[in-house]
């Protein structure tokens, strides 16, 4: 690969942290300590892992309904996200958000909702205050394929584009709304990112399970951003290992075909990526990082469960402070 080694392990490490974070909130998930939806990202952890190597805590970020990757990408805080899914005080939002709804400011996180396509104007928003300041800062949206079949899309992207605005848009196409897939909901002969050149925002694509097409992609869209403060599309081709909501595998119900399923877990980049670093003089050191992850991951549980839960009447004063 034409990618530094040192970039690799980052992007290993990253990625790494997702997928066992998520699937330890699987594996506990029928403890029925968490009571709110998740919507796991397992499959789907590359494209927000390289997307870290070329921002900072000064750029903004909002998500979707699946945050768990793009919060902790961006370098959210993993003992409040997990306490905020157990409902906890300690919860990045106080244990009154859930999974849906992450946030973390001290690393340029904004926001998350459940509400589809409901980030995409907010992004923009952050990124007009910023053309407003003159910051040197960018703001990031990340959406899924379903969020383009939404108006907001099209008045965001528009407005993006009348005004100049310094927004990245990272569409995360992992084939399906749900149950969906694709070729029931869009043309077959239409791109997404086809789309949004259309409206004015210069866009690309890439193969999000290919680990050097991705990085040269994003690298090329954020640099775009960050240098010509101009908006950005950029699609990439994904998929979800489990089921659209909670912690079991849906193959069963016959939506998408087993065939598909076992092509792009044979495909796994995080397989692809750990046996290419375990051949280089790094292998002792990406296990070691692995245990000091397990161990992050096990203690961040354990702080979730110790937590104490937020009382009734703080949600008003919750809502108040945030208000002012």
């Amino acid at each position: 690969m034409n990618i530094k080694l040192e970039d690799l392990k980052n992007i290993y490490f990253r990625t790494y942290k997702i997928r066992q974070t998520e699937e330890e909130i699987a594996k506990r998930y029928k403890e029925q300590e968490m009571r709110c939806p998740t919507h796991l990202s397992i499959g789907q952890e590359l494209v927000p892992s390289i997307y870290a190597e070329f921002v900072n805590n000064e750029d903004y970020a909002v998500s979707t309904h699946r945050a768990h990757a793009h919060y902790l990408a961006k370098g959210g805080d993993i003992n409040s996200m997990i306490a905020e899914i157990y409902g906890k005080k300690t919860g990045c939002c106080e244990g009154l958000g859930g999974s849906m709804h992450l946030i973390d400011k001290k690393v340029g996180f904004m926001g998350s909702t459940a509400i589809v396509g409901g980030t995409i104007p907010l992004g923009v928003g952050l990124a007009l205050s910023i053309q407003m300041k003159n910051e040197k800062r960018i703001s990031t949206v990340f959406l899924g394929d379903g969020a383009t079949e939404e108006g907001v899309f099209y008045e965001s992207l528009n407005f993006a584009a009348l005004k100049g605005l310094p927004v990245l848009f990272i569409c995360e196409n992992n084939l399906y709304s749900v149950y969906s897939n694709l070729e029931v909901r869009q043309p077959k002969n239409r791109k997404i990112y086809e789309l949004a050149k259309a409206i004015g925002v210069s866009s690309s694509y890439a193969n999000g399970y290919e680990i050097e097409e991705s990085y040269i992609k994003l690298k090329e869209a954020i640099s775009f951003v960050k240098n010509e403060r101009k908006p950005f599309f950029i699609e990439l081709d994904t998929y979800r290992f489990r089921e659209h909501c909670g912690p079991n595998f849906d193959n069963d119900i016959g939506y998408r075909p087993i065939s598909e399923y076992e092509e792009f877990l044979n495909k796994d980049p995080l397989v692809k990526l750990r046996n290419h670093l375990l051949k280089t003089n790094l292998k002792d050191e990406i296990l070691l990082k692995e245990e000091q992850i397990n161990k992050e991951i096990n203690e961040a549980f354990l702080f979730a469960k110790n937590s104490p839960w937020p009382e009734y009447n703080e949600l008003n004063s919750y809502l108040f402070k945030e208000a002012l």
